[in-house]
C-alpha cells in the first residue's frame, strides 16, 4: 500500500502535529490512530480548544468532582483538567519524541493569555505550567507579544521548551528568533545544556489573509491580490530562518548541542469558502518546518492535498507582493499590528469563556452530588 498524502509530506521534512486536544480523543484512543495512520508527531492546543474540549459533553465530570473536593477557583479548576490531558498526550507521543530524537512528539500547554503584556507574570506562568506537567516533551506555549519576548528569553534560559505562538509579523519573527538564541546562550553561559531545551515559532497563516482581503475590499479592486498575503509571508519568514540559523554565532551554539527553531504554520484552516480547503498546506511544505492542521484540515488533505516542495517556490514573488500591496493602499505594518492585538483579544476572551464553563460545570457536578 502507496503511503497516504501525510506520511509523503513528512518524508519531504514536514512535521504534521494537530492543532487540537480533548479528553476524549485520549480516552477513545483517537490520538493513536492520527499518529498512525495520519502521520500526526505533536499536538497543539490553545484556550479555544480547551474551551471547546471542556463544554462539550461529560468527558470532565468525574475529575470535576474529584477537583471539587480541594479545589474552588476558576482557574485552577481549568489547570488540574487540562494538565492532565496534556500529561496524557505526552505519554501517547512519548514513543514519536524518542523516535524522532526529541524532534518531535511534543503537546503544547498555553500561558493564560490574560497574561500576554506582563513580562514578568507571563515568565511566572510559564515556570509554573512547565512544573505542573513533569514531561520532557511539553511545549509551555507563550504569545510573542513585546513583554512576550523577554518572557521568552527568560524561559529559554531557564531551560524551559517554548513554542511562540500567535506571530504574524517578520519583523516580530526576527524578534522572537533573537530572543530564543539569546535564551540559549543564557542558558550555555550558566553552564546548562542546550539540546534539551529546542523552540517551535508558530507563524499565524489564514488570519492574515482574512485581514488584507477585508482591506483590498474596502479598497475595492485589486482582486489579484486577494488570498496571497499569508503565503508570501510564511516564505519569507522561512528565508529568515535560513539566514538566521546559519553563521558562526548560532554554529557556536549548535556545535553545544542547541536545535534551530523552526518555522511552525498555525491556523492553517482556510476560512475563505471560496479558497481551497487545503490552500495554506499545499503551498507551505518544506523541510525542518511544522504544519499544525485542525482535524478538518487533515482529513482534507489525506483525501486530495498536493504533496510537493512548494515553501521556497516564486520567493522573489513574495517580496513584491509586499510591495504590490503597499501600492494598492494596504499597510502591512498594521494589518499584523491589528491581528496581533486580536489574536491576543480573542485568546483572553476564549479563556474567560472557558473559565465561566467551568464554573457552571463546576456548580452543576456539585448540584448533582448535592
Amino acid at each position: 500500500m502507496s503511503p497516504s498524502r501525510l506520511h509523503q509530506l513528512s518524508e519531504l521534512g514536514q512535521s504534521v502535529w494537530i492543532d487540537f486536544l480533548s479528553r476524549r480523543m485520549l480516552e477513545e484512543g483517537e490520538l493513536e490512530r492520527l499518529i498512525r495512520e495520519d502521520a500526526v508527531v505533536g499536538v497543539t492546543s490553545n484556550p479555544t480548544i480547551f474551551q471547546k474540549a471542556i463544554a462539550g459533553g461529560e468527558a470532565y465530570d468525574e475529575q470535576l468532582r474529584e477537583v471539587l473536593e480541594h479545589e474552588e477557583d476558576g482557574k485552577e479548576v481549568f489547570l488540574a483538567l487540562a494538565s492532565r490531558d496534556v500529561e496524557a498526550a505526552c505519554d501517547v507521543l512519548h514513543e514519536t519524541w524518542e523516535r524522532t530524537g526529541h524532534r518531535d512528539g511534543y503537546v503544547s500547554f498555553e500561558v493564560d493569555p490574560e497574561l500576554a503584556f506582563d513580562t514578568e507574570a507571563t515568565t511566572a506562568e510559564a515556570q509554573r505550567l512547565w512544573d505542573m506537567v513533569p514531561r520532557p516533551n511539553m511545549f509551555v506555549k507563550i504569545p510573542a507579544t513585546e513583554p512576550g519576548l523577554a518572557a521568552i528569553e527568560a524561559s529559554i534560559a531557564a531551560g524551559i521548551p517554548i513554542n511562540v505562538t500567535l506571530i504574524f509579523s517578520l519583523e516580530r519573527y526576527r524578534a522572537v528568533t533573537e530572543a530564543y538564541i539569546r535564551g540559549l546562550e543564557r542558558l550555555v553561559e550558566g553552564g546548562g545544556d542546550p539540546s534539551g531545551v529546542p523552540s517551535v515559532a508558530s507563524f499565524f497563516v489564514s488570519r492574515v489573509d482574512t485581514e488584507a482581503d477585508k482591506r483590498l475590499d474596502r479598497i475595492g479592486g485589486h482582486d489579484e491580490l486577494k488570498g496571497k498575503l499569508a503565503i508570501a509571508n510564511a516564505k519569507l519568514a522561512y528565508q529568515a530562518w535560513k539566514e538566521i540559523f546559519a553563521g558562526p554565532r548560532w554554529e557556536a551554539l549548535a556545535a553545544k548541542g542547541a536545535t534551530s527553531q523552526r518555522c511552525l504554520w498555525a491556523s492553517t484552516s482556510t476560512k475563505n469558502p471560496d479558497y481551497p480547503d487545503t490552500l495554506y498546506v499545499d503551498n507551505l511544505i518544506g523541510p525542518e518546518t511544522v504544519n499544525t492542521m485542525p482535524p478538518e484540515t487533515i482529513e482534507a488533505f489525506q483525501d486530495h492535498g498536493t504533496v510537493a516542495l512548494t515553501l521556497e517556490k516564486d520567493v522573489d514573488e513574495a517580496r513584491r507582493l509586499l510591495d504590490r500591496l503597499a501600492e494598492a493602499g494596504v499597510d502591512y505594518d498594521d494589518v499584523v499590528k491589528v491581528l496581533e492585538d486580536e489574536g491576543v483579544k480573542k485568546f483572553a476572551d476564549s479563556f474567560k469563556e472557558l473559565l465561566e464553563d467551568v464554573k457552571e460545570k463546576r456548580d452543576a457536578v456539585a448540584h448533582a452530588a448535592g
